[in-house]
């Protein structure tokens, strides 16, 4: 869009000269009207300052490329203020063709009777009025862009035929309303202006006393082009480099300051009309430019002999058109909300002004943006911990211990911006989760929230985690926080109402990580209850430092907790199972055949001597913490039966999800799918506590084919039905991440 400085209205506004008028006034009470000489200098140089002030602004903020802060304004709130502007037209229009000043025309019912039942009155705004609905109906049929001009160039040609024909005085038509009364301004000439000023006049206490207002006035004329601009590159259909247009809007003000003239912006509707009848390149500006010089010159005596219904229907034309692109041609583009804001809006240009329908425009969008947000759920997914476990390779009895007693675990998975709209759905919903018959029906021992996918929590929504926790408190619920850090911007806001340093909150950067803590403290709470020496190496070490928290969420107050024996009774008839023969004397089992009935044990029917067999082919490894067994990418090497010690493998995906980790525990395989495929590996392994695993080395596992097919065979099956499991559950938990 090129950008046309004489688009541009070099004359006050209606809505700016309140502020010239304080100006004035101020001016003119310091310095006294016994000084009339003084009071115009010193007005006109506070005129000319205003202009300065203005523009150097505008060039600031172009400069600084802060045009792109519009972008974020509302599109149905400048939709609003076109229509607001068309309705402000089409009452203009009826100010200029009956002739009546602004403060005249008010509606009331003695206007109305003026505007219907005065057939004078009546003649003079209708007759623009149909003549503009008539040149819709023409350019809606026809497109040319010389229909426009050509349209208005004959009505004052077919006017003076009917006004000759009829033999009509120019006088009369001119009393009567159907012409414009220059009055004198026509005798005097443009260059009269800077007769008035004289710097030696100048009073400069008054002067920077307008200061204020000038800043007022500043504020004031910063606000239209952010609106117009954009609002203009929305009925034009065009991208608007707004940088561009306020550095273009800073010059023209400079240059209008220092000739002593007024602040000016980009006027919405002249440049609409502009480049609507093709006065859309250079040389269309450059001819304004001309014929506006002209004027100047010749001055403003032509007017008085322009038909009033030429200026009364073109101002009905853009009115209407303004008004149908806000009302009409929106109707199936936005909301009915945005409809409403759009319609508010233009009720409140027309009843007020244009300053106080942005605002309440501003203000009504507000509303209804919290309401919308209000009603979409903030709670994405509600799951229980037996459909969404940890990446961590267990033991098969360990894991149906698990995905048994998990299911005391609910997780909130939450998404968008928590604030005081939407957090009420979010504490209703736990609320439920801890009433009767819910709570009978399944209670809950850990509720774990996780803010992976929001992006904001305000000050309400983190007082309202605060009324969560100390109602999850009186339950003996442990609240475990994941998917933020403290540092992070939801860690801030949960640290400044302190529910995160409060006792039964537990914090974890990632889902994963988290569903590994719970499941820790079920495996400990099981094990320590029974005071099985040993137990800690059987599952893996929380992510978090060790202590006995864990003990204490997961105990009850009542020993006859259902929760708590339930837990137990869980244990005893899965963990129990594979303890209970080995315990107090697990040397009866030499490994590795100890490790492998325990990797294999939740399958039924398991042959212990047939596995004994099978022992022959695996070679003892220990790796101390931090060795790289395999890495991405490599040939297989074997398969791991872990005997002790914790691994982790790493994965490297294609976005979304580029990283993600797994633990491997004693009694799982490792590296089983790419051995038995002998295929590359499809993550990098490293030992992360000292651990000591059983291989089967790739030439092992061909040996044992060659050897004991059969043998191979249910071994064979026994890897990948355990296999099938494990990649169920990392699938699972690397969902969970999206």
């Amino acid at each position: 869009m090129y950008y046309h400085p004489n688009l541009i209205a070099f004359f006050p506004q209606l809505a700016v000269q309140p502020f010239f008028h304080m100006i004035a006034n101020s001016i003119a009470a310091d310095i006294g009207a016994e000084h009339p000489r003084e009071i115009i200098a010193t007005t006109l140089v506070a005129f000319a300052l205003s202009s300065i002030l203005t523009g150097l602004s505008f060039f600031a903020l172009g400069a600084l490329k802060l045009g792109v802060i519009i972008g974020f304004f509302p599109r149905h709130i400048l939709v609003g203020c076109i229509g607001g502007v068309g309705a402000f037209l089409i009452e203009t229009g009826l100010t200029v063709s009956m002739r009546m000043s602004e403060e005249d025309f008010t509606m009331t019912l003695e206007t109305l009777r003026t505007m219907f039942l005065n057939p004078h009155m009546l003649a003079l705004w209708t007759i623009p009025l149909v003549l503009a609905i008539f040149l819709r109906f023409i350019t809606h049929k026809y497109h040319h862009q010389l229909i426009f001009p050509l349209y208005f160039m004959a009505i004052p040609i077919i006017f003076y035929i009917i006004v000759a024909a009829a033999g009509l005085p120019l006088g009369d038509l001119r009393r009567e309303g159907w012409l414009f009364d220059s009055g004198s301004a026509s005798q005097v000439h443009w260059y009269e202006f800077y007769t008035y000023f004289d710097y030696r006049l100048v009073r400069f206490g008054p002067l920077w006393s307008t200061l204020p207002t000038q800043f007022a006035l500043l504020f004031f004329n910063i606000l239209h082009p952010p609106l117009n601009v954009p609002a203009l590159a929305v009925s034009l259909y065009e991208d608007v480099d707004t940088d561009k247009e306020l550095v273009g809007h800073g010059y023209s003000n400079l240059l209008s300051g220092l000739v002593g003239s007024v602040p000016n912006y980009l006027v919405y509707v002249n440049t609409l009309l502009f480049y609507r009848v093709g006065g859309d390149n250079r040389i269309a500006g450059f001819l304004l430019v001309i014929a506006t010089a002209i004027l100047l010159f010749v001055g403003t005596g032509p007017i008085a002999y322009l038909p009033v219904v030429v200026v009364g229907a073109l101002i009905y034309v853009l009115g209407i058109d303004l008004v149908k692109e806000a009302l009409w041609d929106t109707r199936h583009r936005v909301s009915r909300m945005e409809y409403i804001t759009i319609v508010s809006i233009m009720i409140m240009m027309t009843v007020f002004d244009f300053v106080i329908g942005v605002l309440f425009g501003i203000v009504v969008s507000c509303f209804f943006f919290v309401v919308q947000n209000s009603q979409r759920k903030s709670i994405r997914a509600i799951h229980t911990g037996d459909t969404t476990m940890s990446a961590v390779r267990r033991p098969s009895l360990q894991r149906a211990y698990i995905r048994d007693v998990a299911k005391q675990t609910t997780i909130l998975r939450l998404q968008g911006f928590l604030f005081f709209g939407t957090i009420t759905h979010v504490e209703e919903t736990i609320r439920n989760l801890l009433e009767r018959p819910s709570w009978q029906e399944s209670p809950i021992r850990f509720l774990v929230v996780d803010f992976t996918l929001v992006a904001g929590v305000d000050m309400s929504a983190a007082e309202a985690f605060v009324r969560i926790q100390r109602l999850l408190s009186a339950r003996s619920i442990t609240l475990v926080f994941c998917g933020f850090t403290p540092d992070s911007a939801v860690g801030k806001a949960l640290q400044n109402v302190d529910v995160l340093g409060a006792e039964g909150v537990e914090l974890f950067s990632t889902l994963n990580d988290a569903m590994e803590w719970t499941e820790n403290a079920y495996l400990r709470s099981w094990f320590r209850s029974h005071k099985i020496e040993g137990s800690s190496t059987a599952f893996p070490m929380p992510v978090q430092q060790d202590s006995d928290a864990d003990l204490r969420h997961i105990s009850d107050s009542s020993v006859r907790s259902p929760r708590r024996s339930y837990v137990h009774t869980v244990g005893n008839r899965t963990i129990g199972a594979e303890i209970a023969p080995r315990h107090p004397s697990p040397e009866v089992t030499p490994e590795p055949l100890n490790t492998l009935i325990k990797a294999f044990s939740s399958n039924e029917g398991i042959d212990a001597q047939r596995l004994g067999a099978i022992v022959k082919y695996f070679s003892k490894i220990v790796a101390p913490a931090g060795h790289v067994l395999w890495r991405q990418g490599d040939s297989p090497d074997g398969l791991y039966i872990i005997e002790s010690g914790v691994l982790r493998a790493t994965y490297e995906f294609a976005a979304p999800t580029k990283h993600f980790e797994e633990s491997m525990v004693p009694g799982t395989v490792a590296g089983e799918l790419s051995a038995l495929s002998n295929s590359p590996r499809n993550a990098t392994c490293t030992v992360e506590h000292n651990a000591t695993m059983w291989k089967l080395s790739m030439q092992g596992l061909d040996k044992l084919r060659q050897e004991e097919l059969q043998l191979s065979a249910l071994f064979t099956q026994l890897v990948l039905k355990a296999a099938k499991t494990d990649y169920d559950i990392l699938l699972s938990a690397i969902a969970s991440r999206q």
